[in-house]
Formats: C-alpha cells, sequence, structure tokens
C-alpha cells in the first residue's frame, strides 16, 4: 500500500453538494486507492491496486505505462464495466456533473438504471480496436442513433439526422453515405472516428480514451489526436487518455500518471514529466524511444536504444516493496524489497513520485540524478521524512554504446534487385465469379538492397508495403515482374521464374519477422518445434542437433535453452516476438523481412527488440528489409529508406537525406504527422495535413497517384500525367513532377 495519499479527500456521497458544472481546472473525478481483482483459479490477480487520479475540468490525463500496469483496468473501473471475474474490492470513483453532487461509481449497481446513464449522458468512452467495439450486423448509424434514441428521446428521424451530423463534426467525408455503411467497409481510422462520434452523442463532461490510436498508422493518428483537441476545445469536456505511446502523450496531455504494477509511480503536469521526470521508471520509459533528432549519415554508428531489463511481474506476482525495484537500476537493497514507497513532493503541489530515493540524504539524491539518462533534473527537497537506508544504490551508467555498422551501401552488387513488380489481386462477383476487377496492391515497383544493409519500408496501411514483402519472400506468386536474387556464388536468380520445390533452397536464405507475436505462433506447439520445424521441414538438422540449434538460437534472441520444452502461452508479447524471431534465424538467411515486427509492443519492450535486431545483424551478417508505418523506428534502425504510396515507389533515399529534406509531398505528410516526445514542438511544429481517404486500389486517380491529396498540387501535370520515379539528387528517387521546386519540411 502506498502510505501517504497524495490529493485531498474528496466529500463523501452522504455530503450533499450542490450540484452545478465544476468550474474550469476543479476536480470532476477523483479516483481513491481504487483495487480491482481478478479472482481466478490460480488465484488472486491484483490488476488495479491502490490507484489514485483526479482529472480536472476541461483537462486532459494521460495515463501511461507497459501493458500489464493496469491502464485499462482503472479506465472500465471507473464505468463499472470489468468483466468477470474481476470486481472493484476497495477504493471510491467519486464523479460530479452539472446535474449530481459527488458520487462514488464504484458503489453503484454496475447493471443499474443509474451507472448506464451515466454511461451513455455524461461519461463517453472510446475503445481501442474500434473493428472489434463496432458490430458487423448493423450499420454504423443505427449504431449511433441507438445512443441517441436512448439517451436523448430522439425519434427515428431526429436520431438519423443528428447521427450525420456527429459524423460530419468528426471528420468523416460524405457522412449521409457512409451512416448507412457497414463497419467492416470502413478504415480503420473511420471507423475509429465512428466510435469517437457515438462517445460524444450525448456530450459528454468527460471523455475516456483508451488507446485509440494505437492500432492506426501515423497520419490517421495524428487525425484523430487534431480531432480530440479540437473536439474537447469545442465542448469544454475532460479527457482520460490512455496509452505507451509517449509521443502523442506530448501531444495532447495536460497532466500526466505514469502506471506501474496497479499503482501511481509518478504523477505531474506534462512539461513537469518530459523536462523533469523523477521516477526511475518514468526516466526509462522516455529514454527506451527514438526520438528522430538524432539523424545521422548512412553508414555512421547506431546508438543503442536505453531498454529496461526484465518485463512487467504479473500482478499476480507483485514484489514485496517497491513494485519497480526488480526492474530499477538504482534499487536499494534492503529497502526497496522490502517497504512501500512513500510519496515525494516536488516543486509543484501537483509533482509527485513514489520513489525511496528521494527519502535518501542529499549525497545520494544527487547520485540519482547522476545515474539516469534523461533531460535536465532540478534536485528539490521531498517533503517526506528522511530514511536512513543500511545500502547505497548502485550507480547505473547510461547505456550509450554504439552499433558497429556495415556500410550501407557495400561496392559490390546488390543482393536483392526488384523489377517492375506488380501484384493485382482480382475482385470476383456474381455467380459465375468471374474477375470483374483488380485491386493493384503492388502496381510496378522498382528497388534494391545491398548486402549488410537495412532497408525501411514505410508508408499508410493499404500502400502494399506487406504484400510487397511476402511476395519477394514468394509466399504470394506476383502477377509480373522481377525479383533478382543474388546467391552466396555471385549468381543472379529471378525468384518470380522458380518452381515450388527451386524454391525451397531460396527459403533458407530468405526469411519473414511477421508483426502479430501471438497469432503467428501455433499454440500446440513448443518452442522446440516452432523453432525447429524450418530445419525440420528443410532437412538441415534432426534429432540431438536440431535441439542443439534451437537451444544455441534461444540463447541469441535472449531466452533460456530450458523454455524449448514451454509452450508459447507461457510468454509475455516482447518473448513471443524473440520466438519470431528466432524461428526467422535459425536457417541462417541472408535477407530478413521484418513485417511491423515492433508495432504491437511497448515502448520498453520494442527498444529491447530493436536493439537484439542490430546486435544479430551485425553478429550474423544480416540484411533487413524492415516494414513499418512507425517513421521514427524506421529513421532508428534504416541505412535508406523507400517510402509507397498506393502500391506505387513514391520515394527513396539515404535515411539522413530523406529525414532532413524529403524530396516528395508524401513524404513531408507522413513525417510531420509523427508525434515527437517533446511537449515543446507542440505549437512550434509544423504539420501538412491531408484529406483521410485513400484512392480506391481498384480504380486509382489518373496523373499522380497522390494528387487528390497533395496540398501542392498543381492542375497542369499532376492530374493527367503520372510522374516517373526518377532521380532527384545524389543517391535520391522521387516520383513528383515538381521536386526541384518545392521546399519540403522534414525533422529539424
Amino acid at each position: 500500500m502506498q502510505p501517504t495519499h497524495p490529493y485531498p479527500a474528496a466529500p463523501q456521497t452522504s455530503v450533499a453538494a450542490e450540484p452545478g458544472p465544476p468550474a474550469p481546472g476543479e476536480p470532476l473525478l477523483r479516483i481513491e486507492d481504487l483495487r480491482t481483482h481478478f479472482f481466478t483459479d490460480e488465484g488472486v490477480v491484483k490488476a488495479v491496486d491502490g490507484m489514485d487520479l483526479t482529472v480536472p475540468s476541461g483537462k486532459t490525463v494521460c495515463v501511461v505505462g507497459e501493458s500489464g500496469c493496469g491502464k485499462s483496468i482503472t479506465a472500465r473501473s471507473i464505468l463499472q464495466l470489468v468483466d468477470q471475474p474481476g470486481r472493484i474490492v476497495g477504493g471510491a470513483v467519486y464523479w460530479r456533473s452539472g446535474t449530481r453532487p459527488w458520487t462514488d461509481l464504484a458503489t453503484l449497481d454496475a447493471t443499474g438504471e443509474e451507472i448506464r446513464q451515466i454511461r451513455g449522458d455524461e461519461i463517453g468512452m472510446v475503445f481501442q480496436e474500434p473493428m472489434a467495439s463496432l458490430s458487423p450486423m448493423y450499420t454504423v448509424g443505427a449504431q449511433l442513433s441507438e445512443t441517441l434514441r436512448l439517451h436523448r428521446g430522439l425519434n427515428k428521424a431526429e436520431a438519423r439526422e443528428k447521427g450525420i451530423e456527429l459524423l460530419r463534426r468528426v471528420g468523416i467525408p460524405r457522412p449521409e453515405r457512409r451512416f448507412d455503411s457497414y463497419s467492416f467497409q470502413l478504415s480503420g481510422g473511420m471507423c475509429q472516428r465512428v466510435m469517437i462520434a457515438i462517445a460524444l452523442s450525448c456530450d459528454p463532461a468527460l471523455l475516456i480514451a483508451d488507446e485509440p490510436t494505437t492500432a492506426l498508422d501515423v497520419t490517421t493518428q495524428a487525425r484523430i489526436i487534431d480531432l480530440l483537441k479540437n473536439l474537447q476545445e469545442q465542448n469544454g469536456m475532460a479527457m482520460v487518455f490512455i496509452t505507451h505511446d509517449l509521443g502523442v502523450v506530448a501531444e495532447i496531455a495536460d497532466e500526466v500518471t505514469v502506471m506501474y504494477l496497479g499503482t501511481v509511480a509518478e504523477h505531474g503536469t506534462v512539461d513537469e514529466i518530459f523536462g523533469n521526470p523523477k521516477h526511475p521508471y518514468t526516466r526509462a520509459l522516455l529514454s527506451s524511444i527514438p526520438t528522430m533528432r538524432g539523424v545521422r549519415s548512412g553508414g555512421s554508428a547506431r546508438q543503442r536504444l536505453t531498454a529496461i531489463r526484465g518485463m512487467v511481474p504479473h500482478p499476480q506476482n507483485r514484489p514485496t516493496g517497491c513494485p519497480f525495484h526488480t526492474r530499477c537500476e538504482l534499487a536499494i537493497p534492503g529497502t526497496c524489497d522490502t517497504e512501500a514507497p512513500p510519496v515525494a513532493r516536488f516543486d509543484s503541489a501537483g509533482h509527485l513520485a513514489y520513489c525511496h530515493l528521494f527519502t535518501e540524504p542529499a549525497e545520494r539524491r544527487e547520485l540519482h540524478t547522476q545515474a539516469t539518462p534523461s533531460a535536465p533534473v532540478s534536485v528539490i527537497e521531498p517533503e517526506v521524512a528522511v530514511i536512513e537506508p543500511d545500502h547505497e544504490p548502485e550507480q547505473h551508467e547510461p547505456d550509450h554504446e554504439t552499433h558497429p555498422r556495415t556500410p550501407a551501401r557495400s561496392q559490390g552488387q546488390p543482393l536483392l534487385d526488384v523489377q517492375d513488380l506488380t501484384m493485382h489481386f482480382p475482385l470476383r462477383t456474381g455467380l459465375s465469379r468471374r474477375a470483374r476487377t483488380v485491386v493493384r496492391a503492388v502496381d510496378g515497383v522498382d528497388l534494391t538492397i545491398h548486402p549488410g544493409e537495412t532497408l525501411g519500408l514505410v508508408g499508410e496501411s493499404g500502400c502494399g508495403k506487406t504484400t510487397l514483402g511476402r511476395c519477394i519472400a514468394r509466399l504470394l506468386e506476383p502477377t509480373s515482374g522481377h525479383i533478382y536474387y543474388r546467391t552466396d556464388d555471385g549468381d543472379q536468380v529471378d525468384l518470380t521464374r522458380l518452381r515450388r520445390r527451386e524454391l525451397h533452397a531460396y527459403r533458407q536464405q530468405i526469411r519473414v519477422i511477421f508483426q502479430d507475436p501471438y497469432s503467428s505462433l501455433n499454440p500446440r506447439m513448443t518452442l522446440g518445434q516452432i523453432i525447429g520445424e524450418p530445419l525440420r521441414v528443410n532437412r538441415l538438422a534432426r534429432g540431438s542437433e536440431l535441439e542443439d540449434r534451437v537451444a544455441d538460437m534461444l540463447s541469441r534472441v535472449g531466452l533460456r535453452p530450458e523454455y524449448i520444452r514451454r509452450y508459447p502461452h507461457a510468454f509475455s508479447g516482447g518473448e513471443r516476438q524473440r520466438i519470431n524471431i528466432a524461428r526467422a534465424l535459425v536457417t541462417n538467411p541472408r535477407l530478413v523481412i521484418a513485417d511491423e515486427a515492433v508495432s504491437a509492443l511497448d515502448v520498453s519492450v520494442r527498444a529491447q527488440i530493436l536493439n537484439l535486431l542490430v546486435d544479430l545483424q551485425a553478429e550474423l551478417d544480416l540484411t533487413y528489409l524492415f516494414v513499418s508505418h512507425d517513421l521514427s523506428v524506421v529513421e532508428h534502425i534504416s541505412d535508406r529508406v523507400t517510402v509507397m504510396y498506393l502500391g506505387n515507389v513514391v520515394e527513396s533515399a539515404d535515411t539522413s537525406d530523406l529525414y532532413r529534406q524529403p524530396h516528395h509531398p508524401y513524404t513531408e505528410a507522413l513525417m510531420s504527422a509523427v508525434p515527437l516526445p517533446d511537449p515543446g514542438l507542440r505549437t512550434a511544429r509544423h504539420r501538412t495535413q491531408i484529406p483521410d481517404d485513400l484512392p480506391d486500389p481498384t480504380n486509382p486517380p489518373p496523373g499522380c497517384p497522390f494528387h487528390p491529396r497533395c496540398p501542392h498540387v498543381r492542375p497542369d501535370r499532376c492530374r493527367a500525367e503520372i510522374p516517373e520515379l526518377r532521380r532527384t539528387g545524389d543517391q535520391r528517387l522521387a516520383a513528383c513532377h515538381h521536386s526541384e521546386s518545392l521546399t519540403l519540411t522534414g525533422v529539424s
């Protein structure tokens, strides 16, 4: 338990307070010592275990932390949406609005009329997975109208009119048409906008957004963030925004609460958390982010990300003392592992942290500030009693090693040369199932990858990145074009001309790391069977030799060889991705296609996996095609970057050149949309807005494919003439008619 409560006590529900909306900045929601536990056959899981949070009226409070820290369960507990076998076992959730005094939501009947009225009318919620949250059986209009008719008492015609107005308000084009569409007919970004419209349909005083941008690509994410900020300004509503993306936090937060294992680790304003973080966990999270500020030249050394060691313990196995001490580089033996940390307050009344280091004498606090890599930190005398520990904390040196780099472009021939590759998917309709049209997923792509380099492949969802990677690995049969692969002896082989049997040898040399660490592993197979399967299928090893090679590969990716008999369900998401990497590398490949290999991972686990990938590249002389929509990750790991749009390559250049000044407007728009972990850049940062809708890949627009969304479009050539991918500088290519006359903004 946390011994000192950080917030003033809220009035009890038995004390009648005058109804009326709180003034801006006054508390609207107070969570006090909230405890939500799950009672399972294996024991009690303390998902939330002493959570405190205050949400001021009209402000945005971001709740951040790794997966398993209790963020989503906290949000669900506010509205009594905790699934069985979980329930609130302690604490209070005080709520007030313009029509009611302080009410403890935790004491209300979870299925009663009062909490149901609050859920729709006073507190709205946007869930993480919009495609899963919307029913595919009903139109989005029907689902939006249900909320309006239930809580607003509108008739069918009035609900339709109001629903279309709401869809227009959240930026959905052609809302009259979209009102009658089904969720599976809309993109992920559009579905998320529908969810926001439903949540805002009754003008709630508080909006809870649970990871609303996690599954979206960078441009859609930027538009959702801007939409929420604009709606907040118009409505004056408060927001609880849950995320693990600290770049998003810097963009939208007024205050930040950092959670770890069901409790608060640190709380403060967004400027305090990013500019003067106190808790070792907060500092470690901030240090593990690729920031896009260290843009390097093509062959220069790459700085390692600072990764947090270990992983979040299961709430059922919560450590004694400070919950973070098992992963903290500054833990004090005999204190952090036995005593719950007291609260330390800093320069402002709202900035606080639960950490033993701030109860130490001045020389220990000085050691703490020197030992942790972060922004400059001013040491503030905490308002707590001083505890004299028996042990000094170990000094932690920041991990700033650099990776030795293979030159980005070797003097020899490319390892892979893709020429005019197309992949068209026929759309069949009618009883005859005849192909009426085709989806041009990949439509004439050229690219090269040199030995030892990492080529980043970026673009929005639907641009053809994954399809291109699967064609190169020959998991898909390309419609036309050539994939020239250079073997060890220097011969060039066109993979598109090989039969299935002839492909076996090359599938050992070209391997894929898949995106989802959960669905890509067979739950009925042990690690030994999963990782050893490529060896067995390709007859590379058997018996004890196979087991030895699997054990060796487990060690290389940071897993214990004795885990070879375990099943995937026993591992976390980060560990499962290490298993995926081991399976891809066990055949000693030369080219690895990493398809969104870190997009599903927490920021801390992502840092571990990125460091691992670069370590293995140097150790095993690997070449990577790194597919991602996260431009900060691509900047960190890639030597060159290729940008795709609507099945075509629109730009390709060395990483440093591309990020410093792009030559294509689409690349500029992608970079402008990346949320940077610096709240000081909110107003100064350039933002290039482009419309939401991607053109129909079955009927691409005439002329430049990007011209319907391009802010620099010129009617003379852009709408009539298709631009060629041409040289626009030293080792630079761009498909834009006006590259030389445009001055585009990159990462400064």
